[in-house]
């Protein structure tokens, strides 16, 4: 026999009530548990070593390079990096508009930290973006990117070499860079543009090595790693400086 409501309907064994309330806790429950699944069981991204991040970008430029970068649709995620960023790197690039990180190391947005000025030279103020990005945002990796053709390598070789003259805030800026055209002069090369590039960001990584309080210290534990890389304007290569 069923049970009687007062009404003189017949009792089921679950009233409306709770049909309705269990659907919709079933319907619920498998959003809850692959949120508490990936919160137990995954990190933010960049949760590697400074070595897997290097592959990363390394990876992103062949595609880059090959023309076949991955497929994406920018708007996904949005919600999410509204919220927090969790950058895998942190690139110190020059100001010159042909060169585009998240372009050449194919990543999305949110997984680079980008500083850019031109000659990509370090200051006090990109010193403290850094800083930031290795304290506050985990960010395992730090690459200082020049490119061939330096228009801001160029002024500085000029200005050594021909007593150039340049207007404004330029002459602070080219200082900055004359001690990499000094290095480049002495190993005799064929190619004083090119080989100053590649001093001008060998300069800048040694720097970063030993800015404190943050960044060294942080080098120094092996928390983080800083590289340099050059990116060739005609193939669109990124080549590490040694």
């Amino acid at each position: 026999m069923c049970d009687l409501h007062e009404d003189g309907h017949p009792e089921t064994g679950m009233s409306r009530r709770s049909l309705l309330m269990a659907s919709a806790l079933a319907a619920f429950t498998p959003w809850v548990a692959g949120f508490a699944v990936a919160g137990e069981t995954s990190g933010p991204q960049n949760a590697v070593t400074p070595e897997a991040a290097l592959a990363r970008l390394m990876e992103g430029n062949s595609r880059y390079v090959a023309n076949t970068p991955n497929q994406r649709d920018f708007s996904a995620g949005r919600a999410a990096r509204a919220k927090s960023q969790h950058p895998i790197a942190a690139i110190l690039s020059c100001a010159d508009s042909r060169v585009a990180p998240e372009l050449a190391f194919d990543q999305d947005p949110g997984d680079l930290f980008v500083m850019r000025v031109a000659g990509n030279v370090m200051s006090e103020n990109l010193l403290a973006s850094l800083e930031y990005g290795i304290k506050f945002l985990g960010t395992p990796l730090v690459m200082v990117l020049g490119h061939t053709n330096c228009g801001a390598v160029s002024a500085a070789i000029k200005v050594m070499e021909d007593d150039a003259s340049l207007p404004g805030h330029l002459p602070a800026l080219i200082s900055l860079i004359k001690p990499a055209v000094t290095l480049a002069k002495k190993s005799g090369t064929d190619d004083l543009l090119s080989s100053s590039v590649i001093e001008n960001v060998r300069l800048q990584v040694a720097k970063l090595k030993q800015s404190p309080p943050i960044v060294d210290k942080f080098y120094a534990d092996k928390k983080i790693d800083i590289v340099g890389a050059v990116y060739d304007l005609r193939t669109g290569k990124i080549a590490l400086t040694t």
